[in-house]
C-alpha cells in the first residue's frame, strides 16, 4: 500500500510538472529593430537631434567669447603687467570653466529630452509585444537585440507578429 501512495504521488506531480512545461511558451524579439522602425522612433530622433543643434548653437557664443579673449591675450601678452595677465588668465579660465559647465547642462538636457520622446515610444512597443505574447500564448518574451543570451530554447520569433498590431510594414 505505501509503494502505490508513492508512485501515485511521482505520477500525479510529474504530471502537474509537464503541464506547467507545456504552459511556459517562449519566443524572442528584436526589440531594437522593432523601435527602429516605428514612424514615431524616426521623428523622436529628428526632433532630439534639432533640440541637440539648437543647444549647440547657444554654446558657440561661449566659445566664441573664450577664442576672443585668448587671442587678445596672446597679442597682447608681451606687453601687459604681470597683474593684468593673471587677471586675463582668470577670465580665460573662468569662460572655459562656463563652456564645461554649459556642454554638462546641455548633455543633462538633451538626455532628459531624448528620455522624454522615447518613452511613449518604449511604453508602446512593451504594450503591444505583451498583446501578443499574451494572444498567442507566450509566457516568456526575450530581446534577442541584446545578444546576452549565447544558449537559448527554441524560440519564435515574435517581431513580425507585433509589426502588424502596430501597423508597421
Amino acid at each position: 500500500m505505501k509503494k502505490f501512495v508513492i508512485i501515485a504521488f511521482v505520477a500525479v506531480s510529474g504530471l502537474f510538472s509537464v503541464n506547467a512545461m507545456a504552459q511556459s511558451k517562449v519566443a524572442h524579439i528584436n526589440a531594437q529593430a522593432l523601435i527602429a522602425a516605428m514612424p514615431e522612433a524616426k521623428k523622436a530622433e529628428t526632433d532630439l537631434q534639432t533640440y541637440a543643434q539648437s543647444l549647440e548653437a547657444d554654446g558657440k557664443a561661449l566659445v566664441d567669447e573664450y577664442t576672443k579673449k585668448m587671442k587678445e591675450f596672446d597679442e597682447k601678452a608681451a606687453t601687459m603687467t604681470d597683474n593684468v595677465k593673471e587677471i586675463k588668465t582668470r577670465e580665460i579660465q573662468d569662460a572655459q570653466k562656463r563652456i564645461q559647465d554649459y556642454r554638462d547642462n546641455a548633455e543633462q538636457k538633451v538626455q532628459a529630452k531624448q528620455q522624454e520622446l522615447l518613452k511613449p515610444i518604449y511604453d508602446k512597443a512593451r504594450k503591444a509585444i505583451e498583446d501578443v505574447a499574451k494572444e498567442k500564448g507566450y509566457g516568456y518574451v526575450i530581446d534577442s537585440s541584446a545578444g546576452l543570451l549565447l544558449v537559448s530554447p527554441a524560440a519564435d520569433d515574435i517581431l513580425a507578429s507585433v509589426k502588424t498590431k502596430l501597423g508597421i510594414k
